[in-house]
């Protein structure tokens, strides 16, 4: 299996940072784990009702570093976030 590009992890995630980027690809995972890890994010509750196991390895790795990559998009999008209240 070849391991993930620069390439493929921008066409996945467009808005991705220089550092997730690096950070994604020095799992060394593959595109299918990348796809796999999204599918996580995307679906975790049906995944576990199919009863597949957690993700773990590589594909942990990756669920962990795309939810964070999340939460600072709805930190910094969010308009009805504490953060960006008016007061």
């Amino acid at each position: 299996m070849r391991r993930l590009s620069r390439d493929d992890v921008t066409k996945v995630l467009s808005g991705a940072d220089d550092v997730t980027i690096a950070k994604i690809i020095g799992t060394g995972a593959t595109v299918d784990e990348l796809a796999e890890a999204q599918a996580w994010l995307a679906n975790d509750e049906p995944m576990i009702n199919d009863l597949r196991p957690l993700a773990q390895g590589r594909v942990r790795e990756l669920v962990d570093i795309l939810s964070e990559l999340d939460e600072d998009d709805d930190e910094q999008g969010d308009p009805g976030s504490a953060s960006h209240s008016v007061g």
